[in-house]
């Protein structure tokens, strides 16, 4: 329990202090944060409770027991229980399709009032989301760090080849980290733009994993659509100031699934192997551990066949007066769908009242 409390005090500070700067790119700049349009709730006849009432967005994988990807599924394929509350789904989006409206997006409940930010797709003109064209927007995350000194341009080629081989719809982002994080190429549909950031990057010193991934969260959390970070990290940290518990809840509660991908041999640093894929899981992402190059490319192909197999799920929060953390359950309805798997991220903290995504300047994090 004190664990648990931890965590949470530990995202409730990187959210007060803002650790990453605005995202600012000609090529795709940011939504502005939404309005506050939180309102106050007779959860019963005692208590009122005030509370954001965002979009939640699942990306959900459906998985058979061959372990091939499940296709052509409905709406009413789906159910959302969060904590003991059934959801009714608002949209609904496979693959790189156009997403689908299901729910009337300005009345999600009787008793609460709906203020959308950029936690889905979703934008804050009039109360009502603006959803984003299809396709996912991916930001990549590179390790530069000293631990990569050994086939370091054959890490860049594996890198260059994912993104060449990513549907046209998707945008990129392209960051690099050693000790300090680099903004190489802002999230763009330029691939060109991308693969000069992917060239320029060098070896640099130590490895601030965690210190990296928390800024690549905050800058993806400004924009709407489908969003997915894909980190390659061939070591452990040894440099960050913050603690990946706590980078990793924030991920779940921003609805960001993280795919991690190592050279490294699990066997040879347990530790990081441990906390590589217990983040992944809680995302909704995966974790591989290549043994050699031709692996590692395996699984950047793993990676973009599953952005392309994913089911996009939305809801707006039925009244709930748990403030803190939220769990979320997601089943196949019928006895035909019993028997395949489901991996989507297992739930969310809501942001407090008045919360706004919006970040301070510029910080001693990045350049």
């Amino acid at each position: 329990m004190k664990g648990h409390h931890l965590v949470a005090a530990c995202v409730a500070l990187f959210l007060c202090m803002g650790l990453s700067p605005k995202v600012q790119s000609q090529q795709s700049a940011p939504p502005p944060p939404a309005p506050d349009n939180s309102s106050s709730s007779d959860i019963d006849n005692e208590s009122v409770f005030r509370v954001n009432v965002d979009m939640v967005q699942l990306n959900v994988a459906v998985i058979d027991r061959k372990g091939n990807y499940v296709t052509g599924l409905r709406p009413s394929d789906f159910e959302i229980v969060e904590d003991t509350i059934p959801q009714k789904m608002a949209t609904f989006e496979e693959g790189n399709q156009e997403p689908i409206m299901l729910l009337n997006p300005g009345q999600p409940s009787p008793k609460l009032s709906a203020s959308p930010v950029a936690d889905a797709n979703s934008g804050p003109t009039s109360g009502q989301p603006q959803f984003g064209s299809a396709g996912a927007n991916v930001f990549i995350l590179f390790d530069t760090s000293n631990y990569m000194y050994r086939g370091f341009v054959f890490a860049q080629d594996a890198i260059s080849d994912f993104v060449r081989s990513l549907d046209g719809t998707s945008k990129i982002a392209f960051y690099s980290y050693s000790r300090d994080v680099a903004r190489d190429s802002l999230l763009t549909g330029d691939r060109s733009q991308v693969l000069r950031g992917v060239r320029s990057t060098v070896a640099g010193a130590d490895a601030a994993l965690y210190n990296a991934l928390l800024l690549v969260l905050r800058d993806a959390g400004q924009y709407t659509g489908r969003k997915v970070i894909v980190v390659f990290s061939n070591g452990p940290d040894n440099a960050s100031m913050v603690p990946p518990e706590g980078v990793g809840e924030l991920a779940q509660s921003e609805g960001i699934p993280i795919y991690m991908i190592s050279t490294r041999e699990a066997n040879k640093d347990p530790m990081s192997t441990a906390v590589f894929e217990r983040m992944s899981a809680s995302t909704g992402g995966q974790a591989y551990f290549a043994k050699n190059w031709q692996e590692q490319e395996q699984a950047f192909s793993s990676v973009r066949d599953d952005l392309s197999h994913l089911y996009a799920l939305s809801y707006y929060p039925q009244p709930n007066p748990n403030r803190g953390w939220r769990t979320i359950t997601v089943k196949l309805v019928g006895e035909k769908l019993k028997n395949f798997r489901i991996r989507t991220r297992n739930g969310y903290r809501p942001r407090p009242t008045g919360f706004t995504a919006d970040t301070p300047a510029d910080t001693a994090l990045a350049r």
